[in-house]
């Protein structure tokens, strides 16, 4: 069964997402989405690399409801600051070292940076030891990287041990 399904997690994904862009359980689409869920797994298995390994399920459910949060809230705060006097805001970068060295876990953080309004994850060093990030309003730099090591690398760090 694993030579038919190296991924089966990713199979269900494409599946699911077909049937949802295509808003249709007809037969032909039904079809095709299981072709699709079989045969782009098996095509891609050689140059995807080794699955990662996850634990901690409840560390994730944390995780994923705190980054919810975090995209509400962020939400509201760079509204108000693009409302508000330009002055006011600060924008730069900086540097987040990482006390991650999985890839999989470093490209969590990267996205669920990205992912939240006003930061955005630029570069991940070649060696691994920390992300370039900009901050639309960057007040306090140790506070931030303190914030973000705390929320998110932390939780990763569990998950993917």
């Amino acid at each position: 069964m694993r030579a038919l399904l190296p991924a089966p997690v990713l199979s269900a994904a494409i599946l699911v997402g077909w049937l949802l862009l295509n808003q249709t359980l007809a037969p032909g689409h039904l079809v095709l989405a299981a072709v699709l869920a079989v045969g782009l797994p098996l095509a891609f298995a050689r140059v995807r690399g080794p699955s990662p390994r996850l634990g901690r399920p409840l560390v994730v459910a944390r995780l994923a409801l705190v980054v919810l949060r975090d995209i509400v809230v962020c939400n509201v705060e760079v509204a108000r600051q693009v409302l508000g006097p330009e002055s006011a805001i600060r924008p730069g970068f900086f540097r987040l070292p990482l006390a991650l060295t999985d890839d999989h876990a470093i490209t969590a953080l990267a996205t669920i940076i990205t992912m939240t309004p006003g930061t955005l994850t630029c570069d991940v060093a070649a060696d691994r030891s920390h992300l370039l990030i900009h901050a639309l309003d960057l007040p306090d730099e140790a506070a931030l990287i303190a914030d973000i090591k705390a929320r998110y690398e932390a939780p990763l760090a569990e998950i993917f041990r």
